[in-house]
């Protein structure tokens, strides 16, 4: 690593105008527009670098302490307690964020599964550096602030003494090393923004507002760092049919009240395809007939729900006089029912 005082041909204890003096000498001599050659467009830059750190007081004075020994108070700590923060340069990749999305189905998909594909905005892997952050050719370098170290000390004094403290340099942030030569791809985040098709296999009997977690599906880190999470929010559209109870599927079948008291079979259209259904003679209104197997899927365990079919006796709000005539001969039939009060119970199941 180069001396930023030698770079420039200055003493240490060079002023600022003279540390301005040397770097315009220079420039004029390695220029890319005035000196084309390769060997002085990279030794322009160095120049170029050393000039920006030493012509800022603050940075000049990190550079120029960052080497000192001394002992700071949290080595003082560490030795007596055991210590337990990060020391020494903190990775430059960083984990992907977590994301939270939603996949809407319809109740058959989530009752029987589905396969999905979602086309989502993330961050996916540069593809020219590959996550390093720098030009193809080039690699990082040690921070000349703090030497490769991630720390700056400084010396305090304080009411034990003089005392060199340490933070993370704001140079490198706490890395250890720059980048000269950046990624012009992806700007050095290792990273850039794109859709991508998300291939999704939603398992059978899942229900509104489940969570899925697919670990390392979410965006990638900063520097190339590991993808972070992505959590699916199941969301089930309403069905005009069929509601859901559980592992059990609900539905109501309307019937007329000459077929409630006589009983029939009917054939309905269900999830899985057609189904024969039997109402016996004198149903009543609110009963639940129980087609074994034909509800949802169970998510944990196997095996599956039922399909709960309530009954509703439709009575006709208008009828003709024969109509009339036959519903008052049914009532002559039956003259010692009367109403009365029943069960506080609901009849129905739900």
């Amino acid at each position: 690593m180069s001396d930023h005082y030698e770079v420039l041909g200055v003493a240490r204890d060079a002023t600022e105008d003279q540390i301005k003096k040397a770097y315009r000498k220079l420039a004029r001599e390695l220029h890319p527009d005035i000196n084309p050659a390769k060997e002085a467009q990279e030794r322009f830059k160095l120049v170029t670098h050393a000039y920006e750190v030493l012509i800022d007081s603050n940075s000049r004075a990190s550079y120029d302490g960052a080497g000192s020994e001394g002992v700071g108070i949290g080595d003082i700590f560490d030795s007596f307690f055991g210590g337990g923060g990060q020391r020494g340069p903190q990775s430059r990749s960083q984990r992907g964020q977590d994301a939270l999305l939603r996949v809407d189905l319809d109740l058959k998909e989530a009752v029987f599964g589905a396969n999905k594909v979602l086309t989502i905005d993330t961050a996916i892997l540069c593809e020219v550096c590959k996550g390093s952050c720098c030009r193809p050719g080039t690699s990082a370098q040690t921070c000349d602030i703090c030497r490769g170290s991630g720390q700056i000390q400084r010396r305090v004094q304080s009411f034990m003494g003089a005392m060199v403290t340490s933070a993370p340099c704001g140079t490198c942030r706490g890395t250890g090393q720059v980048i000269p030569d950046p990624c012009v791809e992806c700007r050095a985040q290792g990273r850039v923004r794109a859709s991508r098709d998300l291939d999704l296999d939603i398992p059978a009997g899942v229900s509104d507002g489940l969570r899925l977690h697919l670990p390392g599906q979410g965006e990638v880190g900063f520097g190339g760092g590991p993808s972070g999470d992505i959590y699916l929010e199941v969301s089930v559209r309403a069905d005009p049919t069929f509601g859901r109870d559980g592992d059990n599927l609900v539905a109501v079948l309307e019937v007329p009240i000459a077929d409630a008291a006589l009983g029939f079979e009917t054939e309905i259209e269900t999830l899985d395809g057609p189904s024969l259904v039997t109402v016996k003679a004198g149903a009543q209104h609110g009963d639940v007939i129980t087609l074994k197997g034909l509800g949802s899927n169970k998510l944990r365990g196997r095996g599956r729900g039922d399909l709960l079919l309530q009954l509703k006796v439709l009575t006709p709000n208008r009828i003709d006089g024969k109509q009339k005539d036959l519903f008052k001969k049914l009532k002559a039939l039956h003259k010692d029912d009367s109403p009365r009060l029943g069960s506080r119970r609901a009849r129905g199941r739900f």
